[in-house]
Parts: C-alpha cells; sequence; structure tokens
C-alpha cells in the first residue's frame, strides 16, 4: 500500500495532480491555437504562431525558473509560474473575443512562461528522492499528463460552441481554471530549500557540466525527442484540417497521443532501472521513427491515430530516460543551473520547429513535415549508442 504520509509520495501525488492540470492546459492549447490562428491570422501561414510564442516562452522562463526557485523554493517558485500562466490564458480570451491575433499570441506566450516552470515538476520529484526510487518518482509525476489527454480536449471541445459567435472562448476560461488550481496545489509540496552552505558551495562552473559527455547525450535526446513530438503534434490539426477530417476527430487523436505520452509512466521507471537509460531511450527513438512511417502511409484518422500514439509512446520513453541520465551528471548544489541550461537548450529548438511547422506545412504539407523529422531521431540514435559504447569501454578497463 502506497504511504502517502512518506515524503516521495507526498511529492509525487502533488506534483503529478499539478502536472495534470499544467497538460489539461497546454493540450487544450494544443489542439485549439493552430486552428484560432488560422482563423484570426492575417496570413494562414502564422497558424502555429502561437504554438511557437508558447514554447520559446518555456525556453525563455528556463533559466529564471530554475534560479527563482533556487532562491526561494520550488512551492512558491512554481506559484508564481501559475499566476504568469493566469494572465496568459485571460490575454488570449481577450484576443478570441477581439479577433486580435496579436494579443491571443502574448496570451500564448505569457502560457508558455509558466510552462518553462512547469516543466521543472518532473526535476523537483527526483530532488529529495532516494537513488532507488529517483527513476520512479520522474516517471510517476509525469503519469499525471495521463487523465490530461482527456481532459484538455474534452474541454476544447465542450467550450468549442459554449458562446454564440467566438468558438474555444470558454475553452480558454477553462485553461484559467485550471492553471488557477495547480497555482494553489503545488504550495503543498515538501522539498526544502537548498542550505546555506548547498548555495555557497555552487559547484562546477556551468561549461564543465555542459562539457561531460552525458549532459550533452541526455540533452540531446531528450531535446531531440521533445522537439520531434513537438512538431508533428502541432502540424496535426492543420493536416486533419486539409484531409478535410472534424475537429471531433482531430480532438480525438490529439486525446489518445497524450494518453500515450504519460500512460507508460507508470512503468517507465521499472523499465529504466532493469533496462538502463540509454537503452530506454534507444527504444524511445525507434518508436518514433515507427510513427513517422504510418502517418507517410496515409492520411486517413486511423493513420493519424497510430502514427500520434506512437509519437506519444516514444517520446515517454526517450525523454524519462534522457531525464533520468541527466541526474548523473549534477550534485544537488549544481542541479538548478544544470536544470535550467537543459531546458533552455530543449524549448530553443522546440520553439524553432513549432514556427517551422506552419510554414512547412503550409509550404509542403504533412509529408515533409514528417521527412524533415527522421534526420534528427537519426543523430539522435547514433549518439545514444555512442554514449553506451563509451561508458562499456570505461568499465571494461
Amino acid at each position: 500500500m502506497i504511504n502517502f504520509k512518506s515524503r516521495d509520495w507526498r511529492n509525487v501525488f502533488v506534483l503529478a495532480t499539478c502536472q495534470m492540470l499544467y497538460n489539461s492546459g497546454r493540450s487544450l492549447l494544443v489542439a485549439t491555437s493552430p486552428l484560432i490562428g488560422y482563423a484570426i491570422a492575417p496570413n494562414k501561414a502564422l497558424a502555429t504562431v502561437p504554438i511557437f510564442l508558447a514554447v520559446a516562452g518555456t525556453a525563455a522562463a528556463s533559466v529564471p525558473a530554475s534560479l527563482l526557485m533556487r532562491r526561494i523554493g520550488r512551492g512558491p517558485g512554481f506559484s508564481c509560474g501559475s499566476a504568469i500562466g493566469v494572465i496568459g490564458g485571460l490575454l488570449c480570451i481577450w484576443g478570441i473575443e477581439t479577433e486580435n491575433f496579436s494579443c491571443f499570441c502574448l496570451g500564448a506566450l505569457l502560457f508558455g512562461l509558466f510552462s518553462g516552470f512547469a516543466q521543472l515538476y518532473r526535476f523537483a520529484a527526483a530532488d529529495v528522492a532516494s537513488d532507488s526510487f529517483k527513476s520512479k518518482s520522474i516517471s510517476l509525476v509525469l503519469t499525471g499528463g495521463l487523465v490530461a489527454a482527456f481532459v484538455g480536449p474534452e474541454l476544447a471541445k465542450l467550450g468549442q460552441h459554449m458562446v454564440a459567435d467566438r468558438p474555444f472562448i470558454a475553452s480558454y476560461a477553462f485553461l484559467v481554471v485550471l492553471t488557477l488550481i495547480g497555482g494553489i496545489v503545488v504550495m503543498a509540496v515538501d522539498i526544502p530549500k537548498l542550505s546555506q552552505e548547498e548555495r555557497k558551495e555552487g559547484g562546477r562552473r556551468i561549461v564543465e557540466i555542459m562539457a561531460q559527455p552525458i549532459f550533452i547525450i541526455a540533452t540531446l535526446c531528450a531535446t531531440v525527442a521533445q522537439a520531434v513530438m513537438n512538431l508533428l503534434m502541432t502540424s496535426t490539426p492543420l493536416a486533419m484540417k486539409h484531409a478535410d477530417h472534424m475537429f471531433s476527430s482531430t480532438a480525438l487523436v490529439i486525446e489518445w497521443h497524450i494518453f500515450f505520452m504519460y500512460a507508460p509512466g507508470f512503468f517507465t521507471g521499472a523499465i529504466i532501472k532493469k533496462f538502463g537509460a540509454i537503452k530506454v531511450i534507444a527504444m524511445g527513438i525507434s518508436i518514433q521513427a515507427v510513427c513517422i512511417l504510418i502517418a507517410l502511409a496515409g492520411e486517413e484518422v486511423i493513420n493519424f491515430w497510430a502514427a500520434m500514439a506512437l509519437l506519444g509512446l516514444g517520446w515517454n520513453f526517450a525523454f524519462t530516460a534522457s531525464t533520468n541520465l541527466l541526474t548523473e551528471a549534477h550534485t544537488a548544489a549544481e542541479r538548478a543551473k544544470t536544470q535550467a541550461a537543459t531546458n533552455f537548450i530543449i524549448f530553443t529548438v522546440v520553439a524553432i520547429g513549432a514556427v517551422s511547422s506552419g510554414g512547412l506545412m503550409h509550404a509542403f504539407g504533412w509529408t515533409w513535415v514528417n521527412l524533415g523529422a527522421l534526420p534528427l531521431l537519426i543523430i539522435s540514435l547514433i549518439a545514444a549508442l555512442w554514449l553506451s559504447a563509451l561508458r562499456n569501454r570505461i568499465a571494461s578497463n
């Protein structure tokens, strides 16, 4: 039986709840913002700019969020992020109400800044967890997105026509409520601030940490997993619209994609413990490659569904294992700057992919969006196999 009085399990429960609330809002934004952008943007090629700005905001907040939490602690830091997310949601509502694309984009940017804080939920779970519980805590926190797989898209559908002549405006009211609740719940997290000694120690310079092969490969694989997932996921609503599928079908595909992103979290930690992080990364990358083959095979709803399901599963394996691998690259005193560096790199690259996806879809179509992701997966797989060979060579000497 799970003992929720244990600090490890309490933190997992709180952070998984916050992950669920955040991802519900994020999946709502992913499912709707390309369609809103397509409707109100001055140029249809700009339809994915709101998602680009959301991801750019995530990258921009990565360093400040980590440093702020180093100073004031995880709970208050996460709540500050939620407050920014609430303001962003309100601006999105106003942008839809006034059909002001710039205002809607600003709201998406602020929600992205909140995401920069929320991306640290998975790291926070491992901050004070025992070594044997680290991989499990990370994967269990990520399972918080499991409920979000259905909550976000269903709220998007529910709010689509709730207000006459203002599609999706009620959906963003739901986003505001979810974000507000998350900011309150996260205050219950029990992670002490670094001691004065740990803060004074500072650890190695960030360039020394980043020069380690383990940091390079963990960050590269996490970046590719997230970038490919984001590129294909943000293009899917537009691809399905161009294929004349209904929004209800699009919402269904996004629901199951996000379900497969987080459902494996119940056992990913055990798989990592059994096979090792690098092998699980390689498994995840390979699954994402299969997803692309299915997407290229046709544009029926079943093709989109199967491709997005495998995309989510591959992301879970590669991203969770990469996060677990990264914990080996730093000490407690170094964790804030290490986490900030890796999240900044990940979401800067993802932002470039997000802003490119709309242009790629508009100019070249769904096929080339998928083909463009393949080289990234190949590079990531080669890098993971190289690190595995390097560690085996060191171990045998």
